[in-house]
């Protein structure tokens, strides 16, 4: 039932002014995805698992990432208090970016991609990143 509901605010924000204040481009680039532990185990040999996917667009303030799955490993990828590390793949290479994912809605068989659309904003980005992620948004068409 929440999915509905998610479903229905998404499609009413085409019907009414959209709340975003940055404008967003759309581009499919990979990205991968992993959770932020809150407390580091102690002698953890585990490797935190990932998720691969891809952007469908993104602002100077947010990402729109496209998932198969919007769970690791058990643990819901968009819940209260979630950070998420994602690895965005850009043309002259990758950045390192916190997020905050805010919503997230599972995507129609009739789409074109099957998966999570999960919709975040930026939390922490390097001074480097942050000029190589605004400069190759910058070129991208509106």
């Amino acid at each position: 039932m929440p999915e509905l509901f998610r479903s229905l605010a998404s499609r009413l924000r085409e019907y009414i002014k959209d709340r975003r204040q940055a404008e967003r481009r759309k581009v499919d680039l990979p990205v991968t995805v992993s959770l932020i532990e809150k407390v580091k185990k102690v002698n953890s040999r585990k490797p935190l698992a990932t998720l691969r996917g891809h952007t469908r667009d993104v602002s100077a303030d947010g990402l729109a990432i496209v998932v198969s799955a919007i769970h690791i490993d058990g643990h819901y990828l968009v819940g209260e208090g979630r950070i998420l590390q994602v690895q965005l793949e850009l043309p002259d290479g990758a950045v390192q970016i916190k997020v905050n994912p805010v919503r997230y809605e599972r995507l129609e068989e009739n789409e074109s991609t099957v998966g999570y659309l999960i919709g975040s904003g930026i939390t922490n980005i390097s001074d480097d990143d942050r000029k190589r992620f605004l400069a190759y948004i910058a070129q991208l068409p509106v």
